[in-house]
């Protein structure tokens, strides 16, 4: 530890126009001094250094701290590195910290070390390895590419590596802690990568703390990681990283590609400022260890459907760190590797000068399939737009996004400011419970349970208590009704005269509704009432749907808008409307 008086002796003592000047071409201007930023790259003298303040601040790009933070942001550092730089420049001599012991992660990068070795000799000399030296070969890397990059495999039977670091001395305890063995469900242990190509990912400072494994073969996953462990975190590493984060200082722009070959064929080819985070979703963690080191990122995924996804949920991340985000175009068909293999470092470059803002690139996309052109479409776009526009936390870069949302869409600037507020205001709760979490990982979507519908709830129900329910409901509701996708595939099964749904998550709840007696209740309205919401609920949602359309329409159109809503209303007499002004209550059975 540094003490805080030693700290605030070192600030004392640093000239922060001379620090600052070594790196930034500064100018007198009254008692201030001004230049380029060298935070974003600007060209105009927005950049501020206020001596009586011992602050500097960027007018555009809102970057502002003291000297520590100056060294931290330009060059990386953390924070006690960077007053020790600061020291040695004034100097002012920092007492080493006290050594307490040996580090206990040690034995792990021991482990993980000799690991690395024997992968790569394996890759190296093994006959099993043939056909991964042959899967790099068919992919242009190198015999010394691949030693430089420690590129290993990991032979199909696993008890090998076990063997083989055993023989070093590290027992399977430590084996397992490091992530290279993991204990099965019958409590055996075995290694986790087995028939792999092995590429080792390192931390910041170079040292190998764990592997992503590619599959040959035919089977899941294709690519796995380790798993997390005290050296591996997976959601804070960037593979490369240790390899490019001078050249991302030197060039301030970080390029982002998806997958570790990506990376490696653009450090070979001259482009040593890539990385590549451990999977296509970036997370909030690793769009900030990014941020350390550059404002600037241009993101070169896959420009098919899934990149495309990728491409903006990690856009969306880097801008709530208050980056600077553009999307490399590449071809249809061709990522990194392809495209440099093909046509050379210079066709990348050509594409990396072109690289749109990622919100430019949205609206790209959108005008591709014709979404300005109507209301229905122009809303839309919007509901793709917004997220980004709340996403970026300079303020700045959201006002600019509010205006070419607004030219392009014909919405008033006042009502996107509006709307944007409002998904802040409903977002707030989570956020202040939840402090530093990002957007919800695609994979936690695909998690979350189905919101309950208790209509179509209540017809499973009464068919799985007694059989005479099937004919009565299939005759008012098909299959395709069931928006809950436990209670269609119960429904589709019950319509086909199956004895059970083939998922186990289905069949589960069918024996639980079965088994669930119905009580004393008169099940006649309660299906007359499930029925009638079910057929009434695309009325209800098209209902919906005019309100939001309403909040972008423009006069002419708010009058057919309001046109077609009145018709709705007065078309929802009856059952039908009675049963859709209810709210949906909590199971009835």
């Amino acid at each position: 530890m540094i003490s805080p008086d030693l700290i605030e002796q070192i600030r004392d003592a640093a000239d922060l126009v001379t620090l600052i000047g070594e790196h930034v071409e500064l100018k007198r201007t009254g008692s201030d001094f001004r230049g380029p930023c060298p935070f974003h790259g600007g060209t105009h003298r927005n950049f501020s250094v206020v001596p009586k303040k011992q602050m500097y601040h960027c007018f555009v790009c809102h970057e502002s701290g003291d000297v520590f933070t100056f060294f931290m942001k330009k060059f990386g550092l953390d924070y006690p590195t960077a007053v020790r730089e600061i020291a040695g420049k004034v100097g002012i001599v920092v007492p080493e910290e006290r050594v307490t012991g040996p580090d206990p992660n040690e034995p792990l990068y021991s482990a993980v070390g000799a690991a690395a070795d024997w992968f790569a000799r394996q890759l190296r000399e093994s006959d099993e390895a043939a056909a991964a030296r042959g899967y790099l070969a068919k992919r242009g890397i190198e015999d010394a590419t691949r030693d430089e990059y420690q590129l290993g495999y990991a032979p199909a039977r696993g008890e090998a590596i076990r063997e083989a670091l055993k023989a070093l001395g590290i027992e399977d305890g430590v084996q397992q802690q490091a992530g290279l063995l993991v204990a099965r469900e019958d409590a055996s242990v075995v290694p986790r990568f087995r028939g792999r190509l092995i590429f080792p990912i390192a931390d910041v400072r170079g040292r190998v703390v764990g592997f992503g494994g590619r599959l040959l073969g035919e089977g899941e996953p294709k690519y796995l990681n380790s798993p997390e462990s005290p050296l591996f975190h997976k959601g804070g590493l960037l593979y490369g990283l240790d390899r490019a984060r001078g050249a991302i200082r030197t060039a301030s722009l970080a390029i982002l590609v998806e997958g570790y070959v990506d990376a490696i064929r653009l450090h070979v080819a001259g482009i040593a400022n890539a990385v590549a985070p451990l999977g296509t979703a970036l997370t909030s963690e690793q769009a900030r260890v990014l941020r350390r080191y550059t404002r600037q990122v241009a993101i070169a995924y896959d420009a098919d459907t899934p990149g495309l996804r990728a491409t903006f949920r990690s856009g969306d991340e880097l801008l709530r760190q208050g980056a600077s985000v553009s999307v490399v175009t590449l071809p249809p068909g061709e990522d990194p590797d392809t495209l440099v293999r093909a046509k050379g470092a210079g066709a990348f470059q050509a594409l990396l000068e072109q690289a749109l803002d990622v919100f430019d690139r949205k609206i790209q996309l959108l005008e591709k399939k014709a979404l300005f052109g109507t209301l229905e479409g122009r809303r839309t776009a919007l509901d793709r737009l917004l997220p980004t526009i709340r996403a970026a936390a300079d303020p700045i870069t959201r006002e600019l996004y509010i205006a070419r949302a607004s030219e392009r869409t014909n919405v008033a600037k006042a009502v996107l400011e509006q709307e944007v507020g409002r998904m802040d205001a409903r977002s707030a709760p989570r956020s202040a419970a939840e402090p530093g979490r990002g957007a919800p990982a695609a994979e936690e979507h695909a998690a979350r349970p189905a919101q309950e519908i208790p209509s179509e709830r209540t017809l499973v129900h009464l068919m799985l208590l007694d059989s005479g329910w099937i004919g009565r409901v299939k005759g008012e509701v098909s299959a395709k009704d069931f928006r809950h996708p436990l209670y269609r595939e119960i429904a589709e099964a019950l319509f086909g005269g199956a004895a059970r749904p083939a998922s186990p998550d289905a069949a589960a709840l069918w024996e639980r509704l079965a088994s669930t007696p119905l009580g004393t209740r008169d099940p006649e309205p309660e299906f007359v009432d499930s029925v009638a919401w079910i057929h009434d609920r695309p009325r209800g949602e098209r209902l919906a749907e005019l309100d939001r359309l309403m909040f972008i329409a423009g006069e002419g159109e708010k009058t057919a808008l309001l046109q077609e809503k009145q018709a709705l209303l007065k078309g929802g007499a009856g059952r039908f409307r009675s049963k859709a002004l209810r709210s949906q209550r909590e199971p009835r059975f």
